[in-house]
């Protein structure tokens, strides 16, 4: 892949790049946007790496946030106050696989030694337009290859989020996994377990999102033994729901409870909120359970059961459930307590005792509305009680 002889770069990135070179230190334009400007895939901020050491890149700029200052990050804002990270030349030198001690004041080369992949490791200099590949990372580029940065087996365990990296790269830009670092991620998988949960999730999360078929990035998964550890949930024998799968919207809870035969202990593990350990819960609860669309009134009860999770059981839905399932909520009808005719002071008038009574009163009152709409009219309701 030949590079293009220059890029175009936002001019508050190139406002920041002349600040810290005028100033005289070496900045290089690196990472993710380099690499999907060459792909011409969509991509986020340029990131910029610097000789520059952090309390310099503070000194240089009136408004800074230190996002990952111990690792030689930090946040620049501009008028409109987006961050561009400006990160500091590093290397690691010395990692337990899940965090790095680092050591800045080396050299760009030094920098570039350090990353996962070797298309991660293209540097281009945006005043100067030129260059650095030293890993060859663009002819991987070309091949369509994810290749580990020198022994795949010591970048692994500097950091084994990279090997679950690796899965999200080849599933995004369908890409081969090089030979010798997919056998490095299947030798080391075992260390994913010494990762948090949050990094884990993440990585789940945002493969999803951005993998071209999911069906892909989970094959992945289950190859390397990442699922093994870390959705032990999903059963292997998943492959029959490989091609819904794929037609899913790109919903990560929404996935994770479809595949996962318990859908809230997996996204418990992953530290989820609870909202969407909720949300899992009802999705794995109610997906199995479609109502027969040949008697709207069980329609109607269902639909009163599932209450919010509607629309993520009709996603999942077979075609003629959600036809019939949609034309009965067309007409709108009573589906909850609150829409009933009555309320409870409405049944206190009428002679129920107050406390528990009233709730078993409207609970009874909108079962006979579910299985007949036409029921909800306070005289029939009182009448009724």
């Amino acid at each position: 892949m030949a590079f293009p002889p220059r890029l175009s770069i936002p001019n508050e990135v190139l406002r920041i790049a002349k600040t810290l070179e005028g100033a005289g230190y070496e900045t290089w334009c690196v990472g993710g946007a380099i690499r999907d400007t060459l792909l011409d895939a969509p991509h986020n901020d340029f990131d910029l790496t610097t000789s520059a050491p952090p309390p310099e890149v503070q000194k240089l700029f009136k408004r800074t946030v230190p996002v990952g200052i111990e690792h030689g990050t930090v946040a620049v804002l501009d008028a409109q106050n987006q961050p561009h990270e400006v990160t500091t030349f590093r290397k690691d030198i010395k990692t337990d696989g899940r965090h790095a001690v680092v050591e800045f004041g080396v050299s760009l080369m030094d920098d570039l030694a350090r990353r996962d992949f070797t298309i991660n490791a293209i540097a281009y200099h945006p005043l100067k337009h030129e260059w650095r590949d030293p890993f060859q990372g663009a002819a991987d580029l070309e091949k369509k290859i994810i290749r580990s940065v020198g022994d795949p087996n010591w970048r692994f365990q500097e950091d084994y989020l990279r090997i679950l990296r690796a899965l999200r790269f080849s599933a995004r830009f369908e890409f081969r996994i090089h030979a010798h670092t997919l056998e490095a991620a299947k030798a080391n998988a075992q260390g994913l377990g010494q990762l948090s949960a949050e990094r884990v999730r993440d990585e789940w999360f945002k493969g999803i999102q951005t993998a071209v078929r999911v069906s892909k990035l989970l094959d992945l998964w289950m190859g390397v033994g990442a699922a093994r550890i870390w959705l032990p949930e999903i059963p292997r024998d998943w492959a029959s729901a490989k091609r819904q799968l794929d037609r899913l919207p790109r919903d990560p809870v929404l996935i994770t409870a479809f595949l996962a035969k318990d859908a809230a202990s997996l996204l418990t593990r992953l530290k989820c909120s609870t909202k969407d350990i909720e949300r899992g819960r009802a999705i794995g609860q109610w997906r199995d359970s479609y109502p027969d669309v040949k008697h709207p009134a069980v329609i109607r009860h269902w639909l009163s059961q599932v209450g919010q999770s509607v629309d993520d059981l009709l996603t999942l839905a077979p075609a003629d459930v959600t036809k019939a399932v949609t034309a009965i909520r067309a007409t709108d009808p009573p589906l909850a307590l609150k829409d009933l005719a009555v309320k409870g002071d409405d049944l206190i008038a009428a002679g129920v005792r107050p406390g528990p009574d009233v709730g078993e009163v409207l609970k009874r009152l909108l079962g006979e509305v579910l299985d007949d709409p036409a029921k909800n009219t306070k005289e029939y309701l009182l009448s009724r009680v």
